[in-house]
């Protein structure tokens, strides 16, 4: 099969609402993938933040493997063991006072039950978020969306936002009231553009949120499991949230998430306030144990800070030699946003680094974000940050 024959065959039965790159991906070890005309390319997106210990890591594979052969899917109405393990190992990863998870399938579900917790625990009506933030497209996480073109096409469905510049304390400290049941923001924005918030700013949210009887939702889903350089964004201000969300790199690959809270909180749910079928099923569950497994064996986290300090390094030496073509570096760990002067050109960034043999994504129209897996290897990652910034100096 070659690429048009794949693409014909897409285009005639394919909802039309990706805009699909010209490659049709069929094998992934490590950060090399292949397509189908046996062309290989670096992986620097790990799949939106997902193969956080890169594609079919061995541990995952073994575990997907073995688990599948015994127990793929039951109900929640039973206990199963890789369940039990999970919650158990997200109870030790996360701040003591965050002792209650609830498994999900993915980031924007889990987005969905924290907002239903916030509002169960308060009996509040609204939300404050921040502009620029990305929580999911589904109903209920697109009413705290801080995108626009997201938003707006189902804007006659949804409530009118209370949306706030993202890092301004201030403006959160004046849209948070007595009818707020949370604000919800993520520790680094991804989408947005990776920004990172000024110092202190998720402390006083924290404060003001407990001063007004709102809770704190912390979205990190791509921020979480060792993407920032910390297993969790929030241990690099040590904030306890009341509600944390968790997707993306938890299950490296296969689809699992979670949503997670205090003692407090949980204590205001009710049996059948959440559910589903798929949720916790053993099979996302063992996967979810592996990736653990490998990112705390292998001291990931710390990898991530010290090469993404590195990383961030060189990519400000280029930007202090072409302050014509870069405006700004940011981010934390393994999640960089490099800001381009010229949007036109940023968004041809990505087509340019494919006929290269890399995947890169742009976004907030003019930020390549770098966030490949954690344990990359460097004869791989470097060769591939040189290539991108003589695209970018070209």
């Amino acid at each position: 099969m070659d690429f048009e024959e794949v693409r014909a065959r897409e285009a005639a039965h394919f909802l039309p609402v990706v805009k699909r790159m010209p490659v049709a991906l069929v094998e992934g070890r490590g950060s090399k993938l292949r397509d189908v005309e046996g062309r290989e390319f670096l992986d620097l997106t790990a799949g939106w933040g997902v193969t956080c210990i890169g594609h079919c890591h061995p541990a995952l594979v073994d575990a997907i493997s073995s688990q599948a052969g015994r127990l793929m899917q039951t109900t929640n109405l039973f206990y199963t063991v890789p369940q039990l393990d999970l919650i158990e190992k997200l109870a030790a990863l996360t701040p003591d006072a965050i002792t209650r998870s609830f498994l999900v399938n993915s980031g924007t579900e889990a987005v969905e039950g924290a907002l239903k917790l916030a509002h169960r625990a308060t009996g509040r009506p609204r939300f404050v978020s921040t502009e620029g933030s990305f929580h999911g497209r589904t109903l209920g996480a697109l009413r705290v969306i801080g995108q626009a073109k997201h938003r707006e096409p189902y804007a006659a469905l949804l409530p009118d936002p209370i949306v706030v510049p993202y890092g301004d304390r201030d403006a959160a400290s004046a849209a948070i009231d007595e009818e707020t049941a949370a604000f919800i923001v993520e520790p680094v924005q991804g989408e947005g553009g990776v920004r990172v918030p000024p110092p202190g700013y998720l402390q006083g949210v924290r404060e003001i949120c407990r001063e007004r009887g709102a809770l704190l939702i912390l979205d990190e889903v791509q921020t979480g499991i060792g993407r920032t350089g910390k297993m969790l964004a929030l241990e690099h201000e040590s904030v306890i949230p009341d509600v944390l969300t968790l997707g993306k790199g938890l299950g490296g690959g296969y689809p699992i998430a979670a949503f997670l809270t205090t003692e407090e909180v949980a204590k205001t749910v009710s049996i059948g306030d959440h559910g589903g079928t798929y949720i916790g099923s053993p099979l996302a569950c063992a996967a979810a144990n592996a990736v653990l497994g490998v990112v705390c064996e292998e001291k990931l986290p710390e990898r991530a800070a010290e090469l993404g300090g590195r990383i961030r390094a060189r990519l400000q030496s280029f930007a202090d030699g072409h302050p014509d073509l870069v405006s700004e570096v940011r981010g934390l760990g393994l999640l960089i946003g490099l800001v381009l002067c010229d949007a036109e050109k940023a968004a041809a960034l990505p087509g340019r680094a494919l006929e290269r043999g890399i995947l890169v994504n742009v976004t907030a129209g003019d930020v390549m974000r770098l966030f490949p897996a954690l344990n990359i290897p460097e004869d791989e990652l470097w060769p591939a940050v040189d290539t991108l910034l003589e695209l970018v100096g070209s």
